[in-house]
């Protein structure tokens, strides 16, 4: 389903020295991850014996009683789809190693060894232990079966289910073996560990997994021992965490005394979309690896995981108001540069009372206080026109009276007549050319304004109205510089509310603002009342801004977008509404093209972007029919 697979970190309570105990925690606990439909259940390092039996590992009785409940696991699993990594030690040509045992439908399917062996003060696994790092194109004989053995394997089972395994210190290495397993394609990779509990540890542990899973743009799973491990000079608490690309999906309870079952669904077809996105993983060195080809895996029926329906708006109020000063500091700066290297000391902005506007007021009026600059060498223009309310029209004054910039009002409704007289438009028809008649004046004001005053005209459009081509070309399609041209619908909102809670006297204006309906105003007003809402015509800003997230970042297709959409927005969109929208973003996205091929320049401010001279290069004649099929 979409690349979805369930993983699951299991910590099993630790008998040590007793696999028989052991191996009953593991099989219980995996039969409880099978009925969840999970893909891949990690156990943590030695799980069969403990990590902690010290001088006890180099008794041949313990490796034999491990041999024999790993034999009773194998028989278990017989009828059980889903993978078990089980932490086993293994003894080879006269050398004991420390492996993760791949076992699945009564079979060992490979056998993977640590790499690296720590040699310090609260672990001596040299003394009982060689490395791995070597072991490449060998087998093993285990449980009556010739297994593949060594640290080149690759477990695969369909397109995008592509697993490596490391062992515990190979993680904290400074070149981790899971570095060569993404280069070549690993695109979830798991980790059996047993980490001791210090101050400040877990905490590390948790950044450790998260950036390795985005450095190597891959789903990292990772467990550790739990209680039941000697505590002769430490503590293990039994941590399990699952990582995606940079995210943390989900983190298990430590000091546990039973045994845990974490469970997240990772998005690996999401991994594979985003490599192609991202030229240099193209470039990182590969490594001859093994196939080991896995039985068909458990799939999850429904989603539980979290999609988030703003993907362009950080969900944690802290980090939310981080990033929205971020932008601005991006679009103040970026502004200033321009204005430097042109040399002009003004900006021309047209004011609508609408949301874009605003928020390039107000990022305008931030670069200035930079620079120094007069507020008052802001030209904000308002131009009402047939359709423009006095509700946008007084709070287009109001806010440029509190920022004390240069406010000027040209009505454009004469001019406008002319232009219909002179094309032989009739005025009574409110078609396209009604419309735009008006937007290309107000664009045209705006740049005589420029050259009178030597200023530059700001541009107001945002990423969500670029991507739909929501503009009139060589109207407000065109500016000297596009300031919100990096920033989506969702995101503009959030940054006019960081505005007017940062500056109170702003709060008021910055919220009717916010809660008047999204409207270019170009048709005739009723009884002072907006008729022509933006979100009606096109559809919600918001869902469109989740299409082109998902559809952009890493080639989602339509049934993907419109599932997590479903998933994302359940109980305000039903399915037929988001697959109307849904196809008006496609055919508007690659209709549309011919705009964005020529648009100004403007500050990139996310990952996604759509300058035709970096971020998206694509034919303005592309045919839309294949992402509309369904």
């Amino acid at each position: 389903m979409f690349g979805f697979y369930r993983i699951a970190a299991a910590v099993n309570r630790t008998h040590l020295a007793d696999p028989r105990r052991n191996a009953e925690e593991i099989e219980k606990l995996w039969r409880e991850a099978e009925a969840q439909k999970t893909a891949v259940v990690l156990f943590p390092e030695l799980t069969l014996t403990g990590y902690s039996c010290g001088d006890l590992f180099l008794q041949p009785s313990l490796i034999e009683a491990q041999n024999r409940a790993l034999r009773r696991l194998i028989k278990a699993s017989e009828s059980l789809r889903s993978v078990a990594l089980i932490g086993i030690a293994l003894s080879y040509r006269d050398r004991l190693y420390n492996c993760a045992a791949v076992v699945q439908n009564g079979r060992i399917r490979g056998i993977v060894p640590k790499s690296y062996i720590p040699n310090k003060n609260e672990y001596y696994e040299k003394r009982h232990f060689s490395s791995g790092k070597t072991v490449r194109n060998a087998s093993v004989e285990v449980a009556g079966e010739t297994v593949p053995f060594g640290v080149d394997l690759f477990f695969c089972e369909a397109e995008h289910f592509r697993m490596g395994v490391e062992i515990c210190e190979d993680l904290w290495a400074i070149t981790p073996p899971s570095n060569a397993l993404a280069a070549s394609g690993a695109t979830l990779l798991c980790n059996l560990s047993a980490s001791d509990e210090l101050v400040g540890k877990s905490d590390y542990r948790a950044e450790l997994v998260r950036t390795q899973s985005a450095r190597c743009m891959a789903a990292y799973a990772y467990v550790s021992s739990g209680t039941g491990e000697s505590t002769t000079d430490m503590l293990f608490g039994g941590d399990a965490l699952i990582a995606e690309y940079g995210t943390l999906l989900a983190r298990g309870e430590r000091f546990v005394r039973t045994s845990t079952l974490t469970v997240a669904e990772v998005d690996l077809e999401k991994i594979a979309g985003l490599r192609l996105n991202e030229g240099n993983f193209a470039d990182a060195e590969t490594t001859e690896l093994r196939t080991v080809l896995l039985d068909p895996l458990p799939r999850p029926d429904k989603l539980t995981r979290y999609v988030d329906s703003h993907p362009f708006v950080p969900s944690d109020e802290r980090l939310r108001t981080e990033r929205c000063e971020e932008i601005v500091s991006i679009q103040a700066h970026a502004l200033l540069t321009r204005m430097e290297r042109a040399r002009i000391r003004k900006a021309v902005i047209g004011i609508s009372g609408g949301l874009d506007s605003t928020l390039a007021l107000l990022s305008t009026k931030r670069a200035f206080d930079i620079a120094g600059f007069a507020s008052e060498d802001i030209v904000a223009i308002t131009m009402p026109g047939f359709g423009t309310t006095s509700r946008t029209r007084t709070n287009a004054e109001t806010l440029c009276r509190l920022l004390g910039v240069d406010f000027r009002e040209i009505d454009i409704t004469q001019a406008a007549q002319a232009q219909f007289a002179a094309i032989g438009h009739d005025p009574k028809i409110h078609d396209v050319t009604y419309e735009n008649v008006q937007a290309r004046l107000r664009t045209a004001l705006l740049m005589n304004t420029a050259n009178k005053e030597n200023g530059l005209v700001v541009g107001t459009g945002d990423l969500s109205e670029i991507a739909l081509g929501w503009s009139t070309y060589n109207g407000d399609h065109m500016s000297m510089y596009a300031l919100n041209a990096g920033i989506p619908k969702t995101l503009v909102r959030y940054l006019i509310a960081y505005f007017a809670n940062k500056e109170k006297r702003l709060f008021e204006v910055l919220n009717d603002i916010l809660d008047t309906p999204v409207s270019p105003e170009l048709l005739p007003h009723r009884e002072d009342t907006i008729v022509q809402e933006t979100e009606s015509i096109v559809g919600p800003y918001e869902l469109h801004d989740f299409f082109l997230y998902h559809f952009l970042r890493y080639g989602a297709s339509p049934e993907k977008i419109a599932y997590l959409a479903a998933h994302a927005f359940d109980g305000k969109y039903d399915e037929t509404t988001i697959r109307t929208w849904l196809a008006l973003f496609f055919k508007r996205f690659f209709t549309q093209q011919f705009k964005r091929s020529c648009m100004p320049d403007g500050p990139k401010v996310g990952t996604i972007a759509l300058s035709p001279r970096a971020d998206w290069r694509m034919p303005s004649d592309a045919a839309f029919s294949v992402w509309n099929e369904n």
